[in-house]
């Protein structure tokens, strides 16, 4: 079956969570959070089709790494490098940092070419409750001037995490090199091994003439009538930051400028990525439709900047 999404922000039908994006040859390729990663194809970015998941069954060192998990994977994040497409991937107890990143790859995402297959390289990062202030779920790989490539993720405990990543990106480039990119207030005396009342995810850098961009997402998912979801973002002339907001407060001090949030016709929006696309600039996120009572759905938008330089979206309410 095939939907039609129109690039605006009319009623989408696709089901989504943390969509991201990527277009091989003149198909694009969306990868989404649920059973084994959701895959859609298009031509356009309007008629999707559904595709077969990327796991059929669950990675066995998920399995023995997160206690009763089963196969519902979180927020991936897809990108071509070294003649692979490289897809990262959260494995997580909900609320819980008992969560991993793993990463799999592949030579193609064409189904039906012959080459076609996801080799798994297993977890990447792991954090553990009690001793981690920081959550491995949500990640964005970018890389830098250089070429050296950086991954950034988290959600809420003290906030987004950039790490420093070998070239082939199977693991943490050694010596770490870790550096805490954004965050929100904390309320003392919450116990560590609870996610607590910072909330902010889902980081995502896009690089921009001399700026590179950290957008993430502030307050609730999830809930739908109830999502509380909004866009922010930052920018730094380098990579590591220090992101600061449109006032000049640094996002590691709690600091976030909006791009977009909800209203009467979606009640949250959120967990983005940012792309370009035959030289037009495009959002993609996921938000809560009103229409449907708060059911998660696939929303395209063209991204815009304004005079200094800071992105705009302009959809109509």
């Amino acid at each position: 079956m095939a939907y039609h999404v129109p690039v605006s922000a009319q009623s989408e039908k696709i089901p989504a969570h943390d969509p991201v994006m990527i277009k091989q040859g003149d198909t694009y390729y969306l990868f989404c959070t649920g059973r084994g990663i959701s895959v859609w194809s298009s031509p356009d970015m309007e008629s999707w089709k559904k595709e077969k998941p990327v796991f059929n069954t669950a990675p066995a060192w998920a399995v023995e790494a997160i206690p009763g998990f089963k196969n519902h994977i979180w927020a991936p994040d897809i990108s071509f490098h070294n003649e692979k497409y490289y897809l990262f991937y959260s494995v997580s107890a909900f609320g819980k940092n008992t969560s991993c990143i793993g990463l799999v790859t592949n030579k193609t995402l064409n189904p039906n070419d012959p080459d076609y297959k996801w080799e798994d390289h297993g977890k990447i990062i792991q954090s553990v409750p009690g001793r981690d202030m920081w959550n491995a779920i949500d990640p964005n790989l970018i890389r830098d001037e250089e070429g050296t490539a950086w991954l950034s993720f988290g959600s809420f405990w003290n906030g987004l995490k950039l790490v420093k990543m070998k070239n082939d990106l199977t693991a943490i480039a050694e010596p770490q090199e870790w550096y805490t990119v954004a965050s929100r207030p904390r309320t003392y005396g919450i116990a560590d091994s609870l996610a607590g009342n910072a909330a902010i995810e889902a980081p995502f850098i896009f690089n921009k003439d001399k700026y590179y961009y950290l957008f993430a997402s502030f307050d609730h998912c999830c809930r739908g009538v109830n999502s509380t979801y909004k866009i922010v973002v930052g920018r730094s002339e380098q990579v590591k930051g220090p992101y600061v907001d449109k006032t000049g407060k640094k996002m590691a001090e709690g600091g976030g400028s909006i791009v977009l949030e909800g209203n009467n016709a979606w009640y949250g929006v959120g967990h983005n990525s940012a792309y370009t696309f035959n030289g037009t600039d495009y959002l993609v996120f996921h938000g809560y439709d009103a229409s449907e009572n708060g059911k998660s759905k696939l929303r395209i938008e063209k991204l815009t900047w304004d005079a200094q330089g800071w992105p705009v979206v302009l959809v109509e309410k």
